[in-house]
Protein backbone atom coordinates (compact mmCIF):
# COMPACT_ATOMS: atom_id res chain seq x y z
CA UNK A 1 0.00 0.00 0.00
CA UNK A 2 3.17 2.76 0.89
CA UNK A 3 4.38 1.90 -2.37
CA UNK A 4 1.07 2.47 -4.61
CA UNK A 5 0.84 5.80 -2.61
CA UNK A 6 4.49 6.36 -3.52
CA UNK A 7 3.95 5.85 -6.78
CA UNK A 8 0.86 7.96 -7.41
CA UNK A 9 2.76 11.25 -5.87
CA UNK A 10 5.51 10.37 -7.91
CA UNK A 11 3.26 9.89 -10.90
CA UNK A 12 1.07 13.33 -9.88
CA UNK A 13 4.64 15.26 -9.28
CA UNK A 14 5.72 14.42 -13.06
CA UNK A 15 2.50 15.41 -14.05
CA UNK A 16 2.66 18.98 -12.39
CA UNK A 17 3.73 21.34 -14.95
CA UNK A 18 5.70 23.76 -12.08
CA UNK A 19 7.28 21.27 -10.16
CA UNK A 20 8.70 19.23 -13.55
CA UNK A 21 9.62 22.59 -14.65
CA UNK A 22 11.92 23.31 -11.59
CA UNK A 23 12.90 19.58 -10.94
CA UNK A 24 14.38 18.17 -13.93
CA UNK A 25 16.25 14.62 -13.74
CA UNK A 26 20.36 15.29 -13.55
CA UNK A 27 19.42 19.31 -14.86
CA UNK A 28 20.21 22.11 -12.90
CA UNK A 29 17.54 24.66 -12.80
CA UNK A 30 17.66 28.58 -11.61
CA UNK A 31 14.72 30.19 -9.45
CA UNK A 32 14.64 33.91 -7.94
CA UNK A 33 14.01 35.01 -4.80
CA UNK A 34 11.87 37.82 -4.50
CA UNK A 35 11.93 40.66 -5.64
CA UNK A 36 14.58 39.72 -7.61
CA UNK A 37 16.56 42.90 -7.35
CA UNK A 38 19.39 44.31 -5.28
CA UNK A 39 18.19 47.31 -2.04
CA UNK A 40 21.76 46.40 -0.47
CA UNK A 41 21.46 49.60 1.80
CA UNK A 42 18.21 48.91 3.54
CA UNK A 43 15.70 46.39 4.65
CA UNK A 44 12.70 47.15 2.40
CA UNK A 45 13.02 46.97 -1.37
CA UNK A 46 11.79 49.27 -3.72
CA UNK A 47 8.76 47.05 -5.32
CA UNK A 48 7.41 49.74 -8.14
CA UNK A 49 9.30 47.64 -10.46
CA UNK A 50 8.91 43.80 -9.22
CA UNK A 51 5.97 43.10 -11.91
CA UNK A 52 8.03 44.41 -14.71
CA UNK A 53 10.84 42.42 -13.17
CA UNK A 54 8.94 39.00 -13.20
CA UNK A 55 7.71 39.54 -16.55
CA UNK A 56 10.35 39.99 -17.79
CA UNK A 57 12.00 36.51 -15.59
CA UNK A 58 8.96 34.76 -17.15
CA UNK A 59 10.18 35.61 -20.61
CA UNK A 60 14.15 34.97 -20.14
CA UNK A 61 13.74 31.15 -19.06
CA UNK A 62 13.98 31.29 -15.28
CA UNK A 63 12.04 28.62 -14.01
CA UNK A 64 11.02 29.68 -10.67
CA UNK A 65 9.97 33.01 -8.73
CA UNK A 66 9.97 32.39 -4.80
CA UNK A 67 8.17 34.21 -2.35
CA UNK A 68 8.93 34.86 1.45
CA UNK A 69 6.84 34.36 4.48
CA UNK A 70 7.79 37.51 6.35
CA UNK A 71 4.72 39.08 8.30
CA UNK A 72 6.82 41.69 10.39
CA UNK A 73 9.62 43.58 10.11
CA UNK A 74 12.64 42.58 12.45
CA UNK A 75 15.50 44.90 12.03
CA UNK A 76 18.03 42.97 13.74
CA UNK A 77 17.46 40.63 10.36
CA UNK A 78 17.50 43.47 8.03
CA UNK A 79 15.21 42.05 5.59
CA UNK A 80 11.30 41.76 4.94
CA UNK A 81 11.26 39.87 1.38
CA UNK A 82 9.13 40.91 -0.75
CA UNK A 83 7.19 43.00 1.46
CA UNK A 84 3.39 41.63 0.48
CA UNK A 85 1.81 38.32 1.77
CA UNK A 86 3.11 35.45 -0.68
CA UNK A 87 -0.02 33.29 -0.66
CA UNK A 88 -1.93 36.79 -2.17
CA UNK A 89 1.00 38.13 -4.33
CA UNK A 90 0.92 34.37 -5.64
CA UNK A 91 -2.36 34.58 -6.86
CA UNK A 92 -1.11 38.43 -8.71
CA UNK A 93 1.92 36.69 -10.53
CA UNK A 94 -0.09 33.93 -11.34
CA UNK A 95 -2.41 35.69 -13.53
CA UNK A 96 0.30 38.07 -15.13
CA UNK A 97 2.52 35.18 -15.99
CA UNK A 98 2.83 32.54 -18.65
CA UNK A 99 5.01 29.88 -17.48
CA UNK A 100 7.41 30.80 -14.57
CA UNK A 101 6.46 28.80 -11.63
CA UNK A 102 5.86 30.53 -8.73
CA UNK A 103 7.14 28.80 -5.18
CA UNK A 104 6.91 29.76 -1.70
CA UNK A 105 10.77 29.77 0.23
CA UNK A 106 8.94 29.32 2.65
CA UNK A 107 5.05 29.63 4.42
CA UNK A 108 6.20 29.81 8.11
CA UNK A 109 3.71 26.78 8.68
CA UNK A 110 3.98 26.67 12.58
CA UNK A 111 2.89 30.62 12.87
CA UNK A 112 -0.15 29.26 9.96
CA UNK A 113 -3.45 27.71 9.96
CA UNK A 114 -2.49 24.50 8.12
CA UNK A 115 -6.33 23.67 7.26
CA UNK A 116 -6.06 27.46 5.49
CA UNK A 117 -2.78 27.04 3.77
CA UNK A 118 -3.97 24.04 2.06
CA UNK A 119 -7.00 26.06 0.79
CA UNK A 120 -4.73 28.77 -0.54
CA UNK A 121 -1.81 26.29 -1.81
CA UNK A 122 -4.94 24.63 -3.35
CA UNK A 123 -6.43 27.65 -5.01
CA UNK A 124 -3.42 28.81 -6.32
CA UNK A 125 -2.44 25.71 -7.90
CA UNK A 126 -5.88 25.62 -9.15
CA UNK A 127 -5.39 28.99 -10.91
CA UNK A 128 -2.11 28.99 -12.32
CA UNK A 129 -2.56 26.31 -14.28
CA UNK A 130 -0.43 23.57 -11.41
CA UNK A 131 2.44 25.96 -11.46
CA UNK A 132 2.83 26.37 -7.48
CA UNK A 133 5.24 24.64 -5.18
CA UNK A 134 4.67 25.15 -1.71
CA UNK A 135 7.75 25.62 -0.17
CA UNK A 136 7.39 24.87 3.79
CA UNK A 137 9.92 26.16 6.96
CA UNK A 138 9.23 26.32 10.11
CA UNK A 139 10.88 30.33 10.68
CA UNK A 140 13.81 31.47 11.83
CA UNK A 141 13.16 34.90 13.75
CA UNK A 142 11.81 33.58 16.97
CA UNK A 143 10.26 37.14 17.53
CA UNK A 144 7.47 37.02 15.78
CA UNK A 145 6.29 33.64 17.58
CA UNK A 146 4.93 35.98 20.73
CA UNK A 147 2.98 38.25 18.68
CA UNK A 148 0.96 35.30 16.78
CA UNK A 149 0.43 33.71 20.67
CA UNK A 150 2.98 30.91 18.86
CA UNK A 151 4.99 28.49 21.00
CA UNK A 152 8.36 28.22 19.86
CA UNK A 153 9.47 25.16 21.23
CA UNK A 154 7.10 23.16 20.26
CA UNK A 155 7.24 24.30 16.28
CA UNK A 156 8.93 20.85 15.21
CA UNK A 157 6.08 18.55 16.06
CA UNK A 158 3.65 20.96 14.74
CA UNK A 159 5.49 21.60 11.41
CA UNK A 160 4.81 17.84 11.01
CA UNK A 161 1.66 17.51 12.30
CA UNK A 162 0.48 20.57 10.04
CA UNK A 163 2.58 19.04 7.02
CA UNK A 164 0.36 15.66 7.14
CA UNK A 165 -2.78 17.54 7.62
CA UNK A 166 -1.86 19.46 3.89
CA UNK A 167 -1.68 16.09 3.11
CA UNK A 168 -4.23 14.55 3.95
CA UNK A 169 -6.80 17.44 2.99
CA UNK A 170 -5.42 17.22 -0.22
CA UNK A 171 -4.81 13.49 -1.15
CA UNK A 172 -8.34 12.40 0.56
CA UNK A 173 -12.08 13.01 0.39
CA UNK A 174 -14.10 13.65 3.32
CA UNK A 175 -11.04 12.58 5.82
CA UNK A 176 -11.59 11.37 9.55
CA UNK A 177 -8.73 12.13 11.76
CA UNK A 178 -7.59 13.86 14.64
CA UNK A 179 -4.93 15.94 15.51
CA UNK A 180 -2.71 16.72 18.78
CA UNK A 181 -2.19 20.37 17.91
CA UNK A 182 -4.99 21.89 15.37
CA UNK A 183 -8.43 20.39 14.75
CA UNK A 184 -10.38 17.48 14.28
CA UNK A 185 -12.18 15.69 11.53
CA UNK A 186 -14.88 13.46 11.18
CA UNK A 187 -15.59 12.61 7.77
CA UNK A 188 -18.50 15.39 7.38
CA UNK A 189 -16.60 17.49 5.28
CA UNK A 190 -14.72 18.07 2.67
CA UNK A 191 -12.24 20.79 1.59
CA UNK A 192 -12.41 22.30 -2.09
CA UNK A 193 -10.62 22.61 -4.46
CA UNK A 194 -8.04 20.31 -4.70
CA UNK A 195 -5.28 20.74 -6.47
CA UNK A 196 -4.62 19.43 -9.85
CA UNK A 197 -3.47 15.84 -9.38
CA UNK A 198 -5.13 15.99 -5.91
CA UNK A 199 -1.61 16.28 -4.51
CA UNK A 200 0.48 19.72 -3.38
CA UNK A 201 4.56 19.72 -4.32
CA UNK A 202 5.67 20.01 -1.01
CA UNK A 203 9.58 20.85 -0.25
CA UNK A 204 11.33 21.55 2.73
CA UNK A 205 13.07 24.59 3.28
CA UNK A 206 16.14 24.39 5.51
CA UNK A 207 15.21 21.62 8.48
CA UNK A 208 12.61 23.14 10.27
CA UNK A 209 13.79 21.22 13.09
CA UNK A 210 13.42 17.84 11.63
CA UNK A 211 16.12 14.72 10.88
CA UNK A 212 17.12 14.23 7.38
CA UNK A 213 15.46 11.01 7.13
CA UNK A 214 12.16 12.55 8.26
CA UNK A 215 12.28 15.10 4.97
CA UNK A 216 13.48 12.49 2.73
CA UNK A 217 10.07 10.41 3.78
CA UNK A 218 7.47 13.39 3.76
CA UNK A 219 8.68 16.05 1.30
CA UNK A 220 9.06 15.85 -2.47
CA UNK A 221 12.54 17.75 -2.15
CA UNK A 222 14.70 19.51 -0.10
CA UNK A 223 16.18 23.47 -0.22
CA UNK A 224 18.59 24.29 1.97
CA UNK A 225 21.10 27.24 2.73
CA UNK A 226 24.52 28.18 3.63
CA UNK A 227 28.18 27.20 3.33
CA UNK A 228 27.94 23.28 4.14
CA UNK A 229 24.89 23.52 1.00
CA UNK A 230 27.29 23.86 -1.16
CA UNK A 231 29.24 20.66 -0.66
CA UNK A 232 26.64 19.09 -3.15
CA UNK A 233 28.06 15.57 -3.27
CA UNK A 234 28.18 14.95 0.56
CA UNK A 235 24.89 16.73 0.68
CA UNK A 236 23.52 14.40 -1.89
CA UNK A 237 24.87 11.48 -0.62
CA UNK A 238 22.94 11.61 2.96
CA UNK A 239 20.12 13.11 1.08
CA UNK A 240 20.01 10.13 -1.24
CA UNK A 241 19.84 7.61 1.77
CA UNK A 242 17.44 9.36 3.56
CA UNK A 243 15.35 9.32 0.56
CA UNK A 244 15.26 5.24 0.47
CA UNK A 245 16.46 5.28 -3.24
CA UNK A 246 13.81 7.50 -4.64
CA UNK A 247 15.16 10.55 -6.66
CA UNK A 248 14.22 13.25 -5.02
CA UNK A 249 15.40 17.13 -5.67
CA UNK A 250 17.90 19.19 -3.48
CA UNK A 251 18.96 22.16 -3.93
CA UNK A 252 20.02 25.78 -2.02
CA UNK A 253 19.31 28.97 -1.51
CA UNK A 254 22.12 31.81 -1.72
CA UNK A 255 22.82 35.91 -1.57
CA UNK A 256 23.69 36.57 -5.16
CA UNK A 257 25.41 38.96 -6.92
CA UNK A 258 26.32 38.71 -11.03
CA UNK A 259 29.12 41.10 -11.78
CA UNK A 260 28.95 43.23 -14.70
CA UNK A 261 32.45 41.90 -15.61
CA UNK A 262 31.88 37.99 -17.46
CA UNK A 263 35.56 37.58 -16.60
CA UNK A 264 35.67 38.09 -12.70
CA UNK A 265 36.23 35.10 -10.59
CA UNK A 266 34.11 34.02 -7.83
CA UNK A 267 33.83 34.98 -4.57
CA UNK A 268 31.93 33.14 -1.53
CA UNK A 269 30.62 34.14 1.63
CA UNK A 270 28.72 31.99 4.31
CA UNK A 271 25.97 32.29 2.00
CA UNK A 272 26.73 33.89 -0.83
CA UNK A 273 27.99 33.49 -4.27
CA UNK A 274 29.41 36.01 -6.71
CA UNK A 275 31.39 36.20 -9.95
CA UNK A 276 31.55 36.66 -13.20
CA UNK A 277 29.32 34.93 -16.02
CA UNK A 278 31.79 32.39 -17.12
CA UNK A 279 33.37 31.72 -13.68
CA UNK A 280 29.28 31.23 -12.59
CA UNK A 281 28.76 28.47 -15.41
CA UNK A 282 31.47 26.14 -14.74
CA UNK A 283 30.72 26.38 -11.03
CA UNK A 284 27.38 25.58 -11.73
CA UNK A 285 28.22 22.95 -14.28
CA UNK A 286 30.31 21.18 -11.43
CA UNK A 287 27.23 21.39 -9.10
CA UNK A 288 25.11 19.95 -11.74
CA UNK A 289 27.90 17.06 -12.09
CA UNK A 290 27.68 16.54 -8.16
CA UNK A 291 24.30 16.19 -8.09
CA UNK A 292 22.73 19.99 -7.40
CA UNK A 293 18.97 20.20 -8.85
CA UNK A 294 17.85 23.62 -8.11
CA UNK A 295 19.74 27.02 -7.20
CA UNK A 296 17.60 29.39 -5.66
CA UNK A 297 19.00 33.15 -5.78
CA UNK A 298 18.55 36.30 -3.91
CA UNK A 299 20.25 39.14 -5.78
CA UNK A 300 19.44 41.68 -2.65
CA UNK A 301 23.26 42.37 -2.11
CA UNK A 302 23.71 43.70 -6.16
CA UNK A 303 24.11 47.28 -7.25
CA UNK A 304 22.92 46.12 -10.84
CA UNK A 305 19.44 47.02 -12.55
CA UNK A 306 17.62 44.33 -11.88
CA UNK A 307 16.41 44.41 -15.67
CA UNK A 308 19.75 44.17 -16.79
CA UNK A 309 20.73 41.68 -14.47
CA UNK A 310 18.04 39.41 -15.45
CA UNK A 311 18.72 40.00 -19.35
CA UNK A 312 22.54 38.65 -18.95
CA UNK A 313 21.46 35.66 -16.74
CA UNK A 314 18.62 34.68 -19.03
CA UNK A 315 21.02 35.85 -22.77
CA UNK A 316 24.01 33.54 -21.09
CA UNK A 317 23.51 31.29 -18.06
CA UNK A 318 20.54 29.79 -18.21
CA UNK A 319 21.05 28.36 -21.95
CA UNK A 320 23.83 26.72 -20.72
CA UNK A 321 21.86 23.81 -18.87
CA UNK A 322 19.10 23.58 -21.47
Amino acid sequence: MKNKVENDIQSALKAHKGYSQVFQQDKLTFGFIAPIAGYPNGPIPNMNIFEKVVRQADESGVDVIWLRDVPFLDPSFGDAGQVYDPMVYGGLLAGMTKRIAIGTAGIVLPLRDPVIVTKQAATLDQLSGGRFILGLSSGDRSSEYPAFGSNYDNRAERYREATGIIKKLTEESFPSFNTEFYGQFNGSIDLIPKPLGHHIPTIAIGRAGQSLEWIGENMDGWIWHGEPARHVALRRKHWNEATNGIDKPYGYAHFFDLSENPEEALSFGPNYIGGGRKALIDFWAQQQQAGLSHAVLNPKPTLRPADEMIQEFGEYIIPQFR
